[in-house]
């Protein structure tokens, strides 16, 4: 009885924190903030890189951070982050991400959110890339495979990421526990807001025109952007005064991108918007503005974005791959992520059709009660427990 009520330290790798480090950013950082308001008991410790630190503010007495500024994916997260995480006598540590230092030996869990690194291996074109992409996947593959192997538990965020880890990987099923992502309740768009939306979007440090299509994300290849963009050609041959919006922070594949457009696709040149990275408070507005937000990704451990547009009310048109019908339902309007003619029809006629587009957004806002961040922390807590046990 007095182990069970002992009160326990547990370290949480929070160096991908908050919306500049994207997807796995946004997990950490809903994690920890509903992890402050439910467990009262027991002592985190958050480790951080030097960007975040200054933003994270415990409201937790029982959660202190801890400066830990090791790249992710490096020979110092190797070797210096288990050291680190040693000095704070942990029972247990909670990596939000694959990359667990093979040094460390303590008890730990993790999160593997895809495996899209495995699917789709990304590399920059580049001579000092060419030698050194080799040793990287390799170093890919064995951190990988021992997270899976050494773990007590394994959280996933889709049934659909727990099936190809059982796939590739000799591991016990249950070993892994599905916990979905959160996102927020529906956020209702009354006449006054649209109003000071609209003020709003004229605020923005780049041009916005209405009506506009809108994806947030980053570039890598799986992302799909180069079928987006041709399938974009093809609609505003029916709608001339159409903009499409790329939100996502300003990284090599994006300038790759930018490049291809500028130098190859002169009819839509000036249709196309990088916004670059931008902050929760613009993106709101860019949400809220959009005639529809499009996600024609190839691979996806959960896809936050296209959730998050079904709160602010705007129709959802997405491909029909990986996790992406499980999570969204019937929500949103599905094609062929390979199909460029597909792409567009399905644009076209979501936007042709009134009630089609209510019937979506009406979905969405259905859709999106399944999805709560403090279930996700209430869930993940519970994990914790019975790791400890």
């Amino acid at each position: 009885m007095r182990n069970k009520t002992k009160i326990k330290r547990i370290g949480i790798d929070a160096r991908f924190f908050g919306p500049k480090d994207k997807g796995f950013g946004r997990y950490t950082e809903n994690l920890i903030r509903n992890l402050e308001d439910i467990d009262f008991k027991n002592k985190y410790f958050i480790f951080l890189r030097k960007d975040s630190y200054k933003e994270y503010q415990p409201r937790n007495q029982n959660f202190k951070k801890v400066l830990a500024d090791y790249k992710w994916y490096s020979l110092k997260e190797q070797i210096f982050l288990p050291l680190k995480l040693k000095k704070y006598k942990l029972d247990l540590v909670h990596f939000t991400h694959f990359n667990v230092p093979v040094l460390y030996k303590q008890k730990f869990i993790v999160t593997i959110h895809d495996l899209t690194l495995r699917k789709f291996p990304t590399t920059k074109k580049s001579f000092k890339n060419f030698f050194t992409y080799p040793f990287k996947k390799l170093g890919y593959k064995i951190v990988f495979s021992r997270a899976v192997k050494k773990a007590e538990k394994i959280i996933v965020i889709s049934n659909y990421t727990k099936q190809e880890i059982l796939k590739y990987y000799n591991t016990k099923p249950e070993k892994i526990q599905v916990i979905y992502e959160g996102v927020c309740s529906q956020i209702k768009r009354g006449k006054k807001d649209e109003l000071v939306n609209l003020e709003r979007l004229k605020t923005l440090k780049f041009k916005v025109k209405k009506p506009y299509l809108l994806y947030v994300g980053n570039a890598y290849p799986h992302k799909n952007l180069k079928r987006l963009i041709l399938a974009f050609k093809r609609v505003i041959k029916s709608f001339p005064d159409l903009y499409l919006i790329l939100a996502g922070g300003d990284d090599y594949f994006y300038r790759k991108l930018k490049l291809e457009i500028k130098n190859k696709e002169s009819e839509i040149r000036n249709r196309v918007v990088f916004s670059g990275f931008i902050s929760e408070n613009d993106l709101d507005v860019l949400y809220r503005n959009a005639v529809l937000y499009i996600f024609p990704s190839l691979n996806e451990g959960f896809g936050l974005p296209p959730l998050e547009a079904m709160s602010r009310g705007v129709p959802v048109v997405s491909s029909k791959t990986s996790c992406l019908p499980e999570v969204l339902g019937g929500a949103a309007l599905y094609f062929n992520p390979l199909d460029i003619n597909d792409i567009a029809e399905k644009i076209k006629k979501v936007l042709l059709n009134k009630d089609l587009r209510k019937g979506l957004i009406g979905k969405g806002f259905r859709q999106i009660k399944k999805y709560s961040w403090q279930k996700m922390a209430r869930e993940t807590g519970g994990l914790y427990k019975a790791a400890l046990n």
